[in-house]
């Protein structure tokens, strides 16, 4: 089945919760590397791409539009113009494989979505995009099963550790550094001098060693 993927990116001042231990610079070649192992996961599944930036980015491997109206509207204006099954993928979910992306395309239904933690949504797959209108922030996850209802779409919910796992806080690192083997992002952060690291109760956390700088 050929299909397409949607990764919505801002390449500008991403991730400002995670200020507290990157500053802009950092954060935004952090979101980078977590873009690239994105997007070497969507291509190894046997799909092709286009980024959703918010402000001019360039990419060799994929095509670009630059979209300057809010997140919603701009995926919305992008179903619109495809004619196959799309993806929508969230650029901050670097341990997702391409054997989850397969898994995703299988589905029987006309829709498979994978929510993220607190009610969010990380990916959906659509095999009729243009009925569908993307609704994200607060709880996504109920308010695209909604949408699904309204236009009459069988869906599939996908539990995936690996695809629900999105990187917004300090807390999140955690899983890039014990999980991400082999991702670009992991090696940005071991690169920057970030760790795992033990408290007094037992609970895994990350620190920073202040000499270390990212390649």
């Amino acid at each position: 089945m050929y299909f397409h993927a949607l990764i919505p990116f801002k390449p500008v001042n991403p991730k400002t919760r995670l200020s507290c231990i990157l500053n802009q610079e950092e954060r935004e070649a952090f979101a980078r590397m977590m873009l690239e192992d994105v997007i070497a996961a969507v291509q190894k599944s046997g799909c092709s791409a286009t980024l959703l930036c918010t402000h001019p980015f360039k990419h060799d491997n994929v095509l670009i539009a630059v979209r300057t109206e809010p997140l919603n509207d701009a995926i919305n204006w992008a179903l619109r113009q495809f004619h196959c099954p799309a993806l929508i993928i969230m650029a901050d979910i670097p341990l997702v494989t391409a054997g989850d992306i397969q898994r995703l395309i299988r589905t029987e239904k006309d829709m498979a979505i994978v929510p993220g933690r607190g009610g969010g949504t990380n990916v959906i797959f659509l095999k009729k995009p243009q009925c569908f209108h993307a609704d994200f922030y607060g709880a996504s996850f109920l308010d695209h099963l909604r949408v699904a209802e309204e236009c009459g779409l069988s869906v599939d919910v996908i539990d995936s550790f690996r695809m629900s796992t999105d990187i917004d806080e300090k807390e999140d690192l955690v899983e890039i550094l014990i999980h991400g083997k082999g991702r670009k992002s992991r090696e940005y952060l071991e690169n920057s001098g970030f760790s795992l690291a033990i408290d007094e109760k037992g609970r895994v956390g990350v620190k920073r060693n202040p000499h270390e700088e990212a390649l």
